[in-house]
This record gives structure tokens, sequence and C-alpha cells, in this order.
């Protein structure tokens, strides 16, 4: 799609723009070293990049930045893929070194690794979210007007909270329920069960279950959890160094999304945008607040299952090869550390 000439000069408009956050103008890009073309010629090229969308002019007289499309390209074409710094390196692996004796322990200090390495916001989903499912369901009517649920999960946890019964419910549909249940929800992760509740099991209560709505709101109390999945974030506050968010306002929809579980819980799903490293762009973040940011994921296993995500959140201006490089690294070692814990 575009020219040698063209890659060459967009990868460097992106690379100048990513240390100055400044826009870049033809002489500049004259003066490097790698590039071998006239001022004249460099801003002939900029234009037509602009008219294809992959650059943009934010003042008549300003040099160019790249659009989104630019760093979508960017990304998928011109990243130079090579190994991690060596002292880079070794902060990770002194990290695992340390033998850290519990999960939750580890992931914090994963994040707080990975925020202080790239001056962005870290964003991990410890594998007890994707990992933990419903293994058995069961209600205990306690009177006439009150039961326990009894949740009972794969790793052998078992919560319970008590639910007021609708009066017009008698205990032989209570029974159909909880077989409904536990015959399609079983192996279902915990924080996908009330949607699941009513997206697939809905319909069929409806048909078969009389005061369907009262029952669906007695089972929405019941799979309230006691506490939300836990998401580590380190250095949020680190958007307030970047330029592009001197903007206050700007800056506090960031912050205020960042306090949404639900929402981050989606955005790093294993299963919604599937395992590897992954970099979504801008709008490309479906997000109004993360219009100007730039999300990179990278997902790590255990037995080959994808259980957790970690995330790189920072402006469209990032440093993309190297945060790819520093997430490769520290997933595939997530993996294997793991891996050991949980044989």
């Amino acid at each position: 799609m575009l020219s040698e000439r063209q890659r060459m000069i967009l990868n460097a408009i992106v690379d100048d723009y990513i240390r100055s956050a400044e826009p870049v103008g033809s002489r500049s890009i004259s003066k490097r070293g790698d590039v071998k073309y006239s001022p004249a010629t460099i801003r002939n090229e900029m234009a037509d990049l602009e008219e294809l969308g992959f650059l943009e002019q934010p003042h008549t007289s300003a040099g160019r930045i790249p659009s989104h499309k630019g760093y979508r390209y960017y990304v998928d074409h011109l990243v130079p893929w090579s190994s991690l710094d060596l002292s880079e390196t070794k902060t990770i692996r002194a990290f695992f070194a340390e033998k850290l004796n519990a999960t939750e322990q580890l992931i914090q200090h994963a994040a707080l690794i990975l925020s202080n390495m790239t001056n962005y916001t870290s964003i991990l989903l410890g594998p007890e979210v994707f990992h933990t499912s419903l293994r058995h369901f069961q209600l205990l009517p306690l009177d006439d007007r009150t039961a326990v649920a009894i949740i009972v999960t794969s790793t052998g946890q078992v919560e319970n909270r008590k639910v007021n019964i609708p009066p017009e419910i008698s205990i032989s549909e209570m029974e159909k329920v909880v077989n409904l249940l536990n015959s399609k929800l079983i192996g279902v992760p915990l924080y996908k069960l009330k949607s699941r509740l009513y997206s697939e099991l809905g319909q069929e209560m409806q048909r078969h279950i009389s005061h369907y709505e009262e029952l669906m709101q007695m089972l929405d109390t019941a799979f309230d959890s006691d506490s939300e999945p836990r998401v580590y974030l380190s250095g949020a506050t680190n958007m307030l160094i970047q330029p592009e968010f001197r903007d206050v306002e700007k800056v506090k929809d960031i912050l205020d999304l960042l306090e949404e579980t639900p929402t981050l819980l989606k955005m790093l799903d294993p299963a919604a945008y599937g395992s590897g490293i992954q970099v979504r762009i801008g709008t490309e973040n479906k997000h109004e607040a993360f219009a100007d940011c730039s999300l990179i994921t990278a997902t790590y296993s255990i037995d080959g299952e994808a259980v957790g995500s970690i995330g790189i959140l920072g402006p469209t201006r990032m440093e993309y090869a190297r945060v790819m490089r520093i997430l490769g690294v520290l997933s595939r070692d997530l993996t294997e550390l793991l891996g050991h814990w949980y044989k």
C-alpha cells in the first residue's frame, strides 16, 4: 500500500513524535542519518501520507503527527522486533527470582514493576478472575420466606448468602431452578454468572417457572459476590505526566474509567480479544475516555489455557516496540512460574 520511501518517512515521524511529543517537520526528518531525501521530497510524501489518512497536521504551519491509522500501520508493519534490553530483562528476571509465595503478591509486584519500567499505567488481572468457575449451586430453605444460597467454586471455595424466597414460589419450583442452573452454568467463570443467567436461562425459566421476575431477582441477589474480582492497577497517575493529558477533565475521565472493574474485565478478557500480544489504538478501545490512548495486552497461561491478562495503558504516542517486548518477557515468565505453582 505504501512505497518504501513512504514507509521510511512514516516510521521516522512516529519515532520522533514518540520521543518529543511535538509535531515533526520535513527538515528535522531530512537531518536524520538514515534518511537520504531532501526536505522538499519529504514534504511531498508527508502531504500524500496525510491525504491517505496516516498523518495529521494539528496546525497549519506545524509539522505532522501520526493518526490512529498511522499508529496502526506502524504497529502492524514497522515495529522492529528485537530482544529486550539486557538490563530490563534482568529487572524482570530478578523479580521472579524472589520466589514470591502467593499469587496475589506476585501480581501486585508485577503491576508495580511494569508501571515503573514504562512510566505508563499497568493493569493486571490475576488468574483467579478467569480461572475460578462454578462447580455447584444449592438453595437450602431455612423457613417459608428465607433460604441460603450456596455457591461452590472450582477452587473449592464455598460462598453462601441469605436470600428472600418470593411467597409465590413453591419448593418444587425452587428444585427445578437449582437443577436447571447446575445443568447450564457448571464451569462458567464466576464473573460471568449473572450475565449468563439472563442471556441463556432467562427465557427457559420464563417458560417453565411462574413468577419469573421475582425469582430472577432472588437469583440476582444469590450471585452477588461478596468481593469483586481483583484488578491490580499501578501507575494510574502516570497519565498526569504525559503532555497529551494536560486537560484535567480528560485525565479525570480516564481515571474514572480505570475504577470500573467490569469495564476492565471486558477490556482484558482473553476470550474476547484473543491470546498473545494485542494492540488497540485510540477508538479501537471502544471507550470515549480512551480515544487518545493505546492499550497493549498480553496473556499468560496455565496448562496451555490463557487464564490472566497484563495490560499497559498510555498515550497513542507510546513506545510500542519496547512495551511489546517487556510484555512478551513478563507474560512468558508468569506462565512458567504459575505453571510450577499449579502442578
